[in-house]
C-alpha cells in the first residue's frame, strides 16, 4: 500500500535508454579495471532501470 508511483515520460525514458547504451560501448571499448567503479555503474544502473520500468500513459509499456 506504500508504493510511490513516479511518471516518467518518453522523453526521459529514450535520454535513460541513451546512456545505458553509450556506457555499455564505452564499457566494450574501455573496460572497467577499478572494482569500485564497477559496483557504483552497477548501482547507478540498478536506479535507472528503475524508473526506467515505470510507465504511464503514453500508449502503456513499451
Amino acid at each position: 500500500m506504500g508504493e510511490v508511483i513516479r511518471f516518467v515520460s518518453k522523453s526521459e525514458r529514450e535520454g535513460a535508454r541513451l546512456i545505458r547504451e553509450a556506457r555499455a560501448i564505452y564499457d566494450s571499448v574501455f573496460p572497467p579495471s577499478d572494482p569500485v567503479r564497477e559496483q557504483r555503474d552497477k548501482v547507478s544502473a540498478s536506479h535507472m532501470r528503475i524508473g526506467a520500468d515505470v510507465h504511464h500513459g503514453e500508449g502503456g509499456p513499451s
